[in-house]
């Protein structure tokens, strides 16, 4: 299990505030290391504040937080030695070609002039960047930017990545090309802290995932143990004849039927031994059925029901933490400054 790994971000009583509006509410944070960690929410939940306290960008107002073995309020610099960081908008430089971007970074990172170089060949490589090597990163398409921005990333080989929204505005395609980028480092033992408003994105890429509204941690758990949170869910069986159906909605108690559809929708939390007792009743009555198909609620279903609203929405209330996220973007600016 991830949980028995060792710990790669520990993060107790997080508070942050912007004058009376507050931001971050006492939350708690686990991330194994080896393990995609996502913090899902609308815009303006919080999630950018929370990327920019856990790197060293701004200062938080309350808690404690432990990023690769090493405590933030007394070793920054180790904590930033450790990690990498892309946030939602590219820090790649227009001024420079896509090589020497990455060459930057090399020196920025204390690489040699001859390990900086192999290093850049290397992740131009990886991101199948070579052949835009030499051009200039304002005749990249939004796909090529951002897989640069991550390359630029990795060039200092972090231990922790902190991920903020690394696929905002990207097509489909070039979106399942970040993921697999993702998983391809989370294989080589790098651990990601991922913010996100992209439920599919949480679903498919996170061993765990935390639900922030409203500066709270409202839920936290497995895409599946979170689905399992709230009520909805159902195995639907398909019919090719009426009496079949008449017979199968009188075995299944609560059971919703269709008659129209010739479909029986039966409650199940979707687990083996839910659909196994199905398979069971059915074949005891000797019942045909069509098709069965699972359905189990989704992330935005689980959002929705602790919450009010959808993830990938939001409110008047939330533009407001909008607001004080916005102001921490100024303080970031600065602070990225004094990190340099």
């Amino acid at each position: 299990m991830t949980l028995d790994r060792p710990t790669a971000i520990a993060a107790t009583g997080l508070r942050k505030s912007y004058g009376e509006q507050t931001v971050l509410d006492g939350i708690d944070i686990t991330v194994p290391e080896g393990t995609v960690f996502s913090l899902l929410g609308p815009n303006g939940a919080g999630k950018t504040t929370t990327v920019q306290i856990l790197s060293t960008l701004i200062e938080a107002d309350g808690g404690s937080v432990r990023v690769a073995g090493h405590d933030l309020a007394t070793d920054a610099d180790g904590v930033r030695g450790a990690i990498g960081v892309t946030g939602q908008f590219s820090a790649v430089d227009n001024l420079l070609t896509g090589e020497e971007n990455l060459l930057l970074m090399a020196d920025l990172n204390h690489l040699d002039k001859q390990e900086g170089r192999r290093r850049a060949a290397e992740l131009l490589e990886r991101f199948d960047l070579v052949d835009a090597a030499k051009k200039n990163p304002m005749t990249y398409s939004g796909g090529m930017r951002r897989k640069l921005d991550l390359a630029m990333t990795l060039v200092g080989d972090p231990k922790v990545i902190f991920l903020d929204e690394p696929t905002t505005g990207l097509d489909p395609r070039t979106r399942r090309t970040m993921w697999e980028a993702i998983r391809n480092l989370v294989a080589g033992g790098v651990t990601i802290f991922l913010t996100t408003q992209y439920l599919d994105e949480a679903d498919e890429l996170a061993d765990r995932i935390a639900l922030l509204d409203h500066g709270k941690i409202v839920a936290e758990g497995t895409s599946d143990e979170l689905k399992r949170l709230i009520p909805g869910g159902h195995i639907r069986l398909q019919f090719t004849d009426a009496a079949e159906l008449d017979q199968a909605a009188r075995t299944f108690a609560g059971s919703t039927r269709d008659d129209a559809a010739l479909v029986l929708q039966v409650p199940s939390d979707g687990d083996v031994h839910s659909l196994r007792s199905v398979l069971d009743h059915l074949d005891v009555a000797s019942i045909e059925v069509a098709s069965l198909t699972v359905h189990t609620p989704d992330l935005d279903d689980v959002f929705l029901a602790l919450t009010g609203h959808p993830a990938e929405a939001r409110s008047s209330a939330e533009a407001g933490d909008e607001s004080a996220e916005t102001a921490a973007d100024t303080v970031d600016t600065a602070e990225k400054e004094n990190v340099r």
